[in-house]
């Protein structure tokens, strides 16, 4: 059987790559196109398209939110997260009245 493998994502390049798992001591995963530093964001990771602009935006948000989808072995996956950047701007608001942290706001599938 094959290692498992796992997402890292290149937010310039808006690129995802399947790679194996980091082990401990593991060197910083490199682009092939741009030559900077992949993000580790699971193995539930769904990378929009290319020319989705809107929705990589959304996806920065999120992973310098430090929110990543990785599976849960509970659930069968990462449970839900904002699709759009209307609903990050919905839950960063808020995040902002409430006191909330931003990450945990982020997650929520409905705001109150």
């Amino acid at each position: 059987m094959p290692p498992a493998k796992t997402a890292y994502v290149c937010l310039p390049c808006r690129a995802s790559y399947k790679q194996r798992h980091p082990s401990p001591g593991d060197d910083v995963r490199v682009c092939p196109r741009c030559a900077g530093a992949l993000i580790h964001v699971g193995s539930a990771f769904a990378p929009p398209r290319r020319r989705d602009t809107a929705a990589w935006r959304t996806l920065s948000v999120l992973l310098h939110a430090g929110i990543r989808f990785r599976k849960d072995c509970c659930f069968g996956g990462p449970g839900y997260r904002p699709r759009t950047l209307s609903e990050v701007r919905e839950r960063m608001t808020y995040a902002r009245r409430s006191g909330e942290p931003f990450a945990q706001a982020l997650l929520r599938r409905e705001v109150p």
